[in-house]
């Protein structure tokens, strides 16, 4: 009786250990696979990531593409545009006109009213 005990006990720690080889190489190969690799899952979804915001600046661009070569298109056949342009993005104006610039915040005015004083060729305030 006390040998089948003995059997019964190396058998039972003999299947645990085999258990817990499994669980071992299982639980190292989920950890190489979805984290630690250079193509783990974990990667595939940063990368995944990566390309949908990548797709989205692409389609940005080409928009932005799109319009440029429209009003590229509008400037070669109608000379009015470059007037246009012209006085809406550098503010140019005729001989007989004055131009009114109003901004709703100050934070892009350079006009600073602090007088500055030049010390060898370097603006100081």
């Amino acid at each position: 009786m006390k040998f089948v005990a003995n059997i019964k006990k190396y058998t039972l720690l003999i299947l645990r250990s085999q258990a817990l080889k499994y669980t071992v190489v299982f639980v190292a190969g989920v950890l190489i696979v979805g984290f630690l690799d250079e193509n783990s899952v974990w990667n595939h979804l940063k990368n995944r990531q990566r390309i949908d915001e990548l797709t989205e600046e692409k389609e940005r661009y080409h928009a932005a593409f799109q319009r440029d070569q429209a009003q590229i298109r509008d400037l070669e056949r109608n000379p009015k545009a470059i007037e246009k342009i012209a006085r809406e993005r550098y503010f140019m104006k005729a001989d007989d006109e004055d131009i009114f610039v109003l901004r709703e915040n100050n934070e892009d005015v350079d006009d600073d009213r602090t007088p500055k004083t030049v010390v060898n060729n370097e603006t100081t305030q």
